[in-house]
């Protein structure tokens, strides 16, 4: 008997890895969704059996999914694939419903064991031992941005997961905006969003051959006290400032950066963390901007909801490895 699945990811990239990482043989009929909204016009369309659902999306998040099945009573069986690993993340989907949770990248052994655990393979034949992606003849600059994208999506994930251990709170993480810049237009989109405020700043360099870049991470003053508090300095100086912006630093680029080398299969080596500065306007810290012709720029906005807490990851990587960076993740040519 046929069995309906539907693909519920954001990213493009992902909705076919997803796919390709199916058992090799398993009779199914598939349909892809790009946000939860989609995702539950597909259950109500009744193609949607069985949903593997995506967490961090725009318009509708996978929790929303899960409580709009919850709450309607929906017939479809819920696996959860995502890079938020934090604990948390995987207590809360199971008690709004999901069979299971399974992380991104996808582990295909693991996955066959969940669909044959809940009955929904016979595991008659062999897991895909490598994720099938379809051919493809071109590349477009849109398909190369989805896959930075859900490499960005795998690294927030596992830094989250860091930063929650640390400091036993839930990790608010959303969906990474990915954008290619001219360097005149670098400056400017640096400073959104900061207006006047006053913010500190850290920044890491990473470099292996075939990648390099920067990494910033940034606070306004009023988060940089609390995430100080979090930490359990009790007195606010200069002192403790600077050591608690180098340990959520420290935290969040390193676990990221580690995630990405993992991801690309890269040697990365970091140099020492640098403060940009401390309670001071944006405007100071970014000027000059890359001697490149174009950068790419990837935005990651963390939050600890519990404490009304928020910074921002910025990774910051030459237009030049854009291909090479895409070649990894799809194991494909560009065009």
């Amino acid at each position: 008997m046929t069995i309906k699945v539907t693909i519920c990811d954001d990213s493009k990239l992902a909705r076919k890895m997803m796919a390709g990482s199916l058992p090799d043989a398993w009779d199914v009929e598939i349909s892809f969704a790009d946000n939860g909204e989609e995702g539950i016009k597909q259950i109500h369309a009744g193609n949607a059996d069985l949903m593997f659902l995506d967490l961090n999306m725009p318009v509708m998040d996978g929790y929303q999914v899960l409580e709009i099945i919850r709450k309607e009573d929906l017939p479809c069986m819920v696996i959860v694939v995502s890079g938020d690993v934090q604990p948390q993340a995987k207590e809360r989907v199971v008690s709004l419903g999901a069979l299971d949770f399974i992380k991104k990248p996808i582990d295909n052994e693991k996955l066959s064991a969940i669909l044959v655990k809940f009955g929904i393979f016979s595991g008659d034949s062999k897991p895909s031992s490598v994720t099938k992606l379809p051919t493809q003849t071109k590349s477009t600059l849109e398909d190369k941005l989805d896959a930075v994208q859900e490499l960005a999506n795998l690294a927030m994930g596992r830094a989250g997961e860091s930063l929650a251990k640390l400091l036993n709170k839930f990790i608010g993480l959303p969906v990474p905006r990915v954008t290619l810049l001219h360097p005149n237009e670098l400056q400017m989109a640096l400073l959104q969003g900061y207006n006047n405020e006053k913010i500190s700043a850290v920044s890491k360099g990473f470099v292996s051959n075939g990648l390099s870049g920067e990494a910033i991470i940034m606070f306004d003053d009023r988060n940089s006290e609390a995430i100080s508090r979090l930490l359990g300095y009790t007195k606010q100086t200069d002192t403790t400032g600077i050591e608690s912006l180098m340990d959520i630093g420290n935290i969040i680029i390193g676990t990221c950066l580690n995630a990405l080398s993992s991801a690309l299969r890269l040697e990365l080596s970091y140099s020492s963390p640098i403060i940009l500065g401390m309670h001071c306007e944006a405007s100071t810290m970014v000027k000059g901007g890359l001697s490149v012709n174009e950068v790419l720029m990837i935005e990651i906005d963390y939050s600890i909801p519990d404490v009304e807490v928020s910074f921002e990851l910025l990774l910051l990587i030459p237009q030049q490895y854009l291909d090479g960076m895409y070649i990894k993740m799809t194991n494909t040519e560009v065009a």
